[in-house]
């Protein structure tokens, strides 16, 4: 049936009306947004985004990244509309338990969603990995004549995005990579949550944005002008040397009583305006139904993009039989597969010798990255410390996607967010480092990498009070407890260099989750491992590191973790002297010791044995799982001080005869506990 009103128009107001009945029938949600950015939207994804919504995972596809996940209801109206495989029965389950229309885009989720989005400037960030990810993998794969990837990537951001502090350290670096095939359409509508944004937010974000060396085209009407909106796409897109920022001027709630206003943004319309804002739409369409001329047109742009798909998939063919080698390793890649054999690259340590687990961890990771070409990554300024740079292997070119040393600097929030974004894109892996203290500049990416199980490697240097005189603004303390808090994250201290090749293996075989490798500034010995027992063991989380003498009874466990190992070996050879029979447990990974069978578990942790101390220079909270409520926890619940490190883990409870003394006790009270018995 023929509407009275333009077919782009139709179009939009399909979007608008399918999104606040999402909002409506849920009782909750966000309005604002998808009536004020449904134009904008319609424009780039009916002329302009490259999908097949047959295959949403199609390598070649371009990336719609919806930062602004509150106005999650136009995403899933959009992929409803254009024929991804997403109901209406979906779309009535709107932020309802177990639906595929969560209340902010969760990747994985839901076939068409790029990334998890919702708290505000990840998505931007996310988007810059994204075309990074598109570069690299371009310059890896495509040779004269076979364009193997060649996609952009577009991410629909609001004021509250380009507010936070993270927007502006990606948006910075992407404009110094010149990352061209990276678009943002700005939602400018001037309102958020608490009110108009002149209450806190009056720069020119236009002038900002051309100050990072990015393109910035307006569009004053974003309520109506599609033309405009067509024209600045294409601008955007013939743009090769810069990304572009297109700041679109709309109304929150177009079409709403309350339009222009914050009462739309984070609230349903209400049955009385939803009805007003519909005629002021001139819909009368029943809810949640697709006119068929929209319906129609929405399926020429999904077509065009099965077709363009279908022609990529020729492309290939002809790719794979001009470089066989190539193709299959594409397939690979694409699979989330590393290269085989890769893990024999490991190197071999000196027992003899000490090295920093740094220091150990940079060899390894040179090691590895050999034999994983697609292995690309970097660090916060800080490369001569954290020992990451890849070496020959060139500064990563935003422009060719050459070289794989990434320089992020001093923007680490940013920087674990783009690392994401690279996860996102699939086809590469990657890392970052940074020092563990600051951890938490980038503790909301390392949760959303572990929320939406990427395969990211986080390093962190300098690791505790034995990076020494920096004192206690550089020496972490609580991070360890704050990181093993997280779920889906693998938490690696390693003893020494060669533990810390077991976590690079660790880390680089996981496809389905985060780990952050936490790692020495000091020297530490190179356990030999014919006295001790395995490193491989490392996998299982925690193992027998040393047992007492032969004769000796076992009389009490020591659990350590990365550099206090060392310490703890000192101590069983204290008590040994003493004739008291030490074991020494190193747990590198807590989370891959819990999930060991309980009988592994026992036989590391004998129940019967209560006399346990755990030595950590960390905080304490959390230790009480492992050695129990008679145990000692031998930690840090202060901050540190600026000294050097052997004066530090001294005067701060690091001692051997304290620890010593310790285990004694604990040792007295269950003897004469056994005999009370």
């Amino acid at each position: 049936m023929s509407h009275p009103i333009p077919r782009d128009l139709l179009c939009i107001n399909t979007l608008r009306a399918l999104s606040i009945d999402m909002v409506e029938k849920a009782n909750s949600g966000h309005p604002g947004l998808p009536l004020g950015a449904a134009p904008m939207a319609y424009t780039l994804w009916q002329g302009h985004l490259k999908f097949d919504p047959k295959d949403p995972k199609w390598p070649d596809r371009d990336r719609f990244v919806l930062s602004a996940g509150h106005g999650s209801a136009l995403l899933y109206s959009l992929l409803h509309a254009y024929g991804f495989e997403l109901g209406v029965e979906d779309l009535k389950a709107f932020r309802q338990w177990g639906s595929r229309t969560p209340g902010h885009p969760e990747f994985g989720m839901t076939a068409g969603v790029e990334a998890t989005t919702g708290p505000l400037g990840q998505g931007t960030a996310n988007a810059v990995g994204m075309a990074m990810a598109e570069r690299f993998l371009a310059a890896y794969f495509n040779r004269p004549g076979f364009e193997l990837v060649d996609h952009h990537t577009f991410a629909l951001v609001s004021d509250g995005d380009l507010m936070e502090g993270l927007s502006s350290e990606a948006a910075s670096l992407a404009g110094h990579l010149k990352l061209g095939k990276l678009c943002y359409l700005y939602d400018s509508n001037q309102v958020t949550l608490d009110g108009p944004c002149s209450l806190h937010f009056s720069e020119d974000v236009g002038r900002r944005y051309e100050a990072y060396g990015w393109q910035v085209l307006h569009v004053h009407d974003g309520d109506h002008d599609v033309a405009a909106l067509d024209r600045a796409l294409r601008a955007a897109r013939v743009e090769a040397g810069r990304p572009s920022l297109i700041v679109v001027s709309t109304t929150i709630g177009f079409g709403s009583k309350k339009a222009g206003t914050s009462a739309t943004h984070g609230s349903p319309l209400g049955k009385e305006d939803l009805a007003a804002t519909k005629q002021a739409l001139g819909w009368t369409a029943p809810e949640f139904q697709v006119p068929e001329e929209a319906r129609e047109h929405f399926r020429q742009a999904g077509a065009r993009g099965t077709a363009a798909h279908a022609g990529w998939n020729e492309l290939f063919a002809s790719y794979a039989k001009a470089h066989p080698a190539l193709a299959a390793e594409w397939k690979r890649a694409m699979a989330g597969e590393l290269p085989a054999g890769w893990e024999s690259a490991a190197p071999r340590f000196d027992p003899a010798t000490k090295v920093a687990t740094r220091s150990a961890g940079g060899k390894v990771l040179n090691a590895f990255a050999a034999k994983i070409p697609l292995l690309f990554g970097g660090d916060a300024d800080l490369s001569g410390s954290t020992k990451t740079t890849l070496e020959k292997q060139g500064d990563f070119d935003g422009r060719t996607g050459r070289g794989k040393n990434i320089h992020f600097g001093v923007r680490e929030h940013a920087m674990g967010a783009i690392a994401n974004g690279i996860a996102f894109h699939g086809g590469a892996r990657t890392f970052t480092a940074t020092f563990f203290a600051f951890s938490d500049y980038m503790r909301p990416a390392i949760r959303l990498a572990a929320m939406n199980h990427l395969p990211v490697a986080f390093v962190f240097t300098h690791d505790s009070i034995g990076l020494g005189e920096d004192g206690p603004t550089h020496q972490p303390i609580e991070q360890l407890a704050s990181l093993r808090a997280l779920p889906n994250l693998l938490v690696l201290r390693p003893a020494d260099a060669t533990e810390t090749a077991e976590c690079w293996r660790i880390a680089l075989a996981e496809t389905k989750r985060p780990s952050a490798l936490v790692l020495s500034r000091q020297d530490l010995p190179v356990l030999d491992r014919t006295r001790y027992a395995p490193a491989e063991s490392v996998r299982r989380g925690a193992y027998v590191l040393s047992d007492p003498p032969a004769g000796q009874a076992l009389r009490a466990v020591l659990i350590a973790t990365g550099s206090e190992v060392s310490l703890a070996l000192q101590v069983q050879k204290e008590l040994a002297a003493q004739d008291i029979g030490v074991r020494v447990v190193s747990m590198p990974c807590w989370e891959l010791f819990e999930e060991q069978d309980e009988s592994y578990r026992v036989s590391v942790l004998p129940p019967e044995l209560s006399a346990r101390v755990s030595i950590e220079a960390g905080a304490t909270f959390g230790w009480t799982r492992w050695i129990g409520e008679r145990g000692i926890a031998v930690g840090l619940d202060r901050f540190g001080g600026s000294a050097p490190a052997g004066t530090l883990y001294e005067k701060l409870g690091f001692g051997v005869d304290r620890i010593a003394r310790a285990v004694r006790g604990l040792v007295s009270d269950e003897i004469l506990t056994a005999r009370a018995r």
